[in-house]
This record gives structure tokens, sequence and C-alpha cells, in this order.
């Protein structure tokens, strides 16, 4: 299919649930008190998810009645007068969420095994430039926004192979089919000059990708352009092929589905949602919370009410004025006096700070959001910081690691396909000569073991010769590949023969006093006499 029209509308009007809610989810993600406050106190006041109640809408009788009874719904909704600083404080929890996420599956880069040994010499050489710093990335935007997209790029000016670029689920206009990815628009903004937009478009499909540059509104598209118009796209082919007709150059990872906010919206159906889906009025409260404290501790100030006699006046004609960050004193208009004799003495002042009923309701709502969101609270560290072992470890996080299985789930065979299409383009476009496959992926452990408790197993293994060198220096060094493991084993066995025989420590294969090892690997003890 040929790119939009010229005029069409952007983003396209059936989308428009998915855009709605993907705002609201990026707003929570950016940690921005002005993004929020733009969200839900602007034009998207009271359900900024919902369409038919923001700018969305095509038409929206009776808006400003609309938001005045709907503002209260949302501590995020209320305006501050003009005259006051806002006191609104923003707990980033749904970042720290989307960043726990990303943690646990790719904290540790994965593993990506290939049948042929040239096709894994040359994915290794792929992975290893800067993988696993893009799929932390994807990781985190895809718990944001419900998924992510994973397109191939390759640019002969930029580097000397192919590379996994990611694109954020918002800046995408999906095409489905029987619930697989048939074709995909990403879009961005290049150039914004008041009311006029300028957006570069680029469509994939299978075997072949579209260029287009459009200079409209903020609404719709309006007239393609030539490429060459903007530095953005300059350089840019209108179309490309890709030389691999099996596959798109792009694809769409799920972070968890079903999406229950568009599950019966045919354009977001196949969409995934985003790890805090459903607890923005529970993180709205929490920063009530958090905002409510610390006004608590503004009004604690302490304060002495002084007669405004008391204190040096400003002049003749010229009236007094008040400063709200007085250490000590406020003045008052009262007659002088003691209270009996209806004046206004020196009176001390100082409001309670609640913080104990404040941090109590902060924190059963934190433990709220992030239960509903799939993670055990020990994961945020909200538990007793107490050293214990990677057994009760992941006895403690076994509602983290459940949710971590789940996403390896869509992750394995997303990222499979992405990195075969990587290795077609790298033989079409570089003359790799490798035959593209699909790798098998091994993610990394989320809980680490701690290295006494492996020093230890690996002790008792040996003593009961139910392990090799080998096998024991893969289990204490799991990230090392081959070579670096059978360096290891030869280090090993080489020291062990060098060791002076009768010292009891580090002793060689012949020496039988205390302490000593037991032989290398393929001879036997000496027989007991």
């Amino acid at each position: 299919m040929p790119l939009p029209a010229n005029g069409t509308v952007w983003p396209p009007r059936d989308l428009d649930p998915v855009t709605a809610r993907l705002s609201v989810w990026s707003a929570w993600y950016s940690g921005d008190s002005d993004h929020l406050s733009d969200l839900y106190g602007g034009t998207l006041a009271g359900d900024p998810g919902n369409p038919a109640s923001g700018p969305l809408a095509p038409d929206r009788p009776g808006l400003r009645g609309r938001v005045g009874r709907t503002l209260a719904r949302w501590f995020w909704g209320t305006p501050t007068a003009e005259t006051e600083r806002r006191t609104k404080l923003h707990v980033p929890l749904a970042g720290d969420i989307a960043a726990t996420s990303a943690d646990l599956l790719f904290s540790e880069p994965p593993t990506f095994t290939a049948e042929s040994d040239a096709t894994q010499a040359r994915l290794d050489e792929l992975v290893g430039d800067g993988l696993h710093a893009d799929l932390l990335e994807a990781a985190e935007v895809c718990a944001a926004l419900g998924g992510v997209y994973l397109r191939t790029c390759w640019d002969t000016s930029v580097r000397d192979r192919p590379w996994l670029g990611v694109v954020h689920a918002d800046a995408a206009i999906p095409e489905w089919r029987w619930g697989q990815l048939t074709a995909v628009t990403f879009w961005q903004v290049v150039h914004r000059d008041g009311s006029e937009v300028w957006r570069h478009l680029e469509r994939h499909e299978p075997g072949l990708i579209l260029n287009g540059l459009y200079k409209g509104g903020l609404t719709d598209l309006g007239k393609i352009q030539d490429l060459s118009a903007h530095p953005a796209t300059k350089g840019l082919q209108s179309m490309v092929e890709t030389r691999v007709p099996d596959g798109l150059t792009a694809g769409y990872i799920p972070n968890m589905r079903p999406a229950r906010v568009w599950r019966d919206t045919p354009a977001g159906a196949h969409l995934g949602r985003a790890d805090f889906s459903g607890t923005e009025s529970l993180m709205d409260s929490l920063d009530e919370t958090y905002s409510s404290l610390m006004r608590d501790i503004r009004l604690g100030k302490a304060r002495l009410l002084v007669p405004e006699t008391y204190l040096q006046s400003q002049g003749r004609g010229k009236g007094a004025t008040w400063d709200s960050e007085r250490e000590l004193y406020t003045p008052m208009d009262a007659l002088v006096g003691t209270t009996q004799a209806g004046g206004l003495a020196i009176t001390p002042a100082q409001f309670a700070i609640r913080v104990t009923e404040h941090l109590e309701t902060a924190r059963a709502l934190t433990d709220q959001i992030v239960r509903m969101s799939g993670y055990s609270t020990q994961t945020f560290g909200t538990a007793d910081q107490v050293a214990v072992t990677a057994t009760e470890v992941t006895a403690r996080e076994r509602r983290s690691l459940i949710t971590r299985d789940r996403k390896t789930g869509y992750w394995s065979p997303g990222l499979a396909e992405r990195l075969r299409v990587l290795l077609a383009i790298d033989a079409a476009h570089f003359r790799s000569g490798v035959t593209p496959e699909r790798p098998t992926i091994k993610f990394g452990d989320s809980v680490s073991e701690d290295p006494a408790s492996l020093a230890q197993t690996a002790q008792l293994m040996r003593a009961a010769e139910a392990a090799s060198t080998e096998t024991l220096v893969q289990m204490m060094h799991p990230d090392w590949d081959d070579p670096q493991i059978q360096a290891e084993v030869k280090r090993i066995k080489d020291e062990g023969a060098m060791s002076v025989p009768g010292s009891g420590v580090g002793m060689g294969p012949g020496d039988t006093g205390p302490g000593a090892p037991f032989p290398p690997d393929g001879e036997d003890e000496p027989a007991e006499e």
C-alpha cells in the first residue's frame, strides 16, 4: 500500500482510543509535573484516556461545564491559583516500575545461540555492537507504553553492519491481520513552527520500506513534500527494497496481553498494556498524599503572632508587607495587651505534622500499585534489607519472577525473529555470506547467586566427585564463553601441577597429605593399600 494521501487526519481517527490512553501512560512514565498538569488540568481534564471527553472528540459540547464537574476527580486536575506557587509533588513510581521491569529482563545480557558456527560468529559480532543497551531501553519503554517496536536499520555511512533500533509505541501506526503485524508506519515530527508541522513517515511492508515527508497542520498531514526539502530526510530514498521478502524489517513486542482498556477495540486489540495500567488513580492519590505531607511541614513552621505595632513601620503611606518565609514572627493588626483585656499578646503557633499517618498511607498505596503492576514489594526494596540466599530472594520475589517469565514468553519469539531479519539484511546488503536463522535465546538470571554460596557449592561438588573442573568453572563464571572457561581450566591444572608437595595447601596431584586436591579429570585416585 502507498503512503497516506494528502490531507489525511493524523493520527488516524480509528486509533483515538489507543492514542488517548498512550498519552496518559506517557505522562505518568515521564515523571514530569508539567506534563501531568497539562494532561489532567488542561484539555484532557476528566478521563484523559477517554477520547470522548478529550481533544480527540470531533465535537465537545459543554466542555467547560463538564471540565468543572470532573476536575475534582483527579488531584492533578485541580487548578492552582495564579497568585500561588504550585505545591503539588509527583512521585515517579511509574518510571521506577518500568525501569525495574527492564532490569529483571536484561540486567544480564541474554545469550543467542545459532546452529551454524559461521552464523554464530557473525551473530556475536552484530549483538556485541551495543544491543544490550538497546534492549534495556526497549524493555523499559515496553513496560511503560504497553509494547515497543524494533526495526532493522542500515546505513553504510554510519556503520559497516546493520543494527536494531527502538521505536516507541506512540510513534507507530500498526496494521494487523489475524493477530499478526503485516505493516507498520513510523512517524516523527521533524519541525514545528506554530500550527505548521512537518512529519516524516516511514512505512515498513514485506520486502519494502517507503519514506515520505509531509507539511501540514496539528491534526492533518497536509501535502507530501520532496524528501530533500528538510535536512532530517535529505538523502533518504522514497522507496527501499529490503531484499528480504519473507519478513518485515520491523516488529512489535507486547509487554503483556490482553490490554484490558481496549480489548474490544479492533485497532488496539493486539497491542499490549502498560505495567501500571489501571493504577493511574492510585498514583494520583499517592502524589496527593505526599503533597499533603509537605503541606503539613510548611504549615508546621514555628511562628510568633505579634501585634503589628510591635514591628518596625514601612513608613507613612507605604503600607506593610508580609514575608511568608520569616523564621519567627508574623505581624498581626490587633490591639496590644493581654487576651483577657481583648488584646493580642505575643502568641506562639505551630501545627502538628502528621508524619506517621501520611507515610503509612503512602506505603499502603505504593504496595497496592506495585502489586497491581505484577511485582513483589521486595523487588522495590520496601521489605527488610537483610542479607539472604538466592533461594530466599526467589521465594520473596515470586510474583516479580512470574511476571518476568510471562514477559520472556513475548520477548523470545519477537526478538528471535528480529535477529533473523537482521542476519538476512546483513547477508543481502553487507555480503556476510552467512545463512540467516532464528537463534535460540536464553535470558540471564534475574537473581544472582552469592559468590560465597557458589564457592561452597563448588567445594562440596568437588569433594563428592560430582563435577569436573570445567563444570565448576562454568558454574562460578556463567558469563564466560568457552575459550575463557578452557583457559581457566588449564591455569587451574597448571597451578596444581606446580604446587609444592607436602605443604598441605595447593598440593599437586601426586600428594596424599591433608588438604591434597582431587586428581585431575580423567585420572584415578591412588588405590588404598
